[in-house]
């Protein structure tokens, strides 16, 4: 399996578990030049802009250690990048999923990284 079949797994797998937990997916892998979010969802009038780590081992770290001054910064860009054109005056954060292993299990869920 490729590393695209891999992410496009593991996005399934934060689907779901935020679905479950009363998340309303909005977008998946919306994309514009220089920025991309994997999953934008909303609850109680906030909206989520959820980047998705997936790791199958923790040989590199676990997938939330991934999310760096660096990510954050790429993060907020693309957030407010979607909040401009879609004109959103409302509250929203950064949220993070982490997805391990063959299994695609959800090791960890922060709803706001700052």
């Amino acid at each position: 399996m490729n590393s695209t079949e891999s992410g496009r797994r593991a996005e399934a797998a934060a689907r779901v578990y935020l679905e479950m937990r009363g998340y309303r997916i909005i977008e998946q892998n919306w994309r514009r030049p220089h920025c991309e979010i994997d999953i934008i969802a909303s609850k109680a009038n906030c909206i989520y802009f959820v980047e998705v780590k997936y790791r199958f081992n923790d040989d590199q770290g676990g997938g939330l250690e991934a999310i760096t001054k660096s990510k954050l910064r790429q993060m907020h860009f693309a957030a407010e990048a979607w909040v401009q054109e879609n004109k959103w005056t409302k509250q929203y954060c950064l949220s993070a999923v982490e997805i391990a292993g063959a299994d695609y299990i959800v090791m960890g869920f922060i709803d706001n990284v700052f």
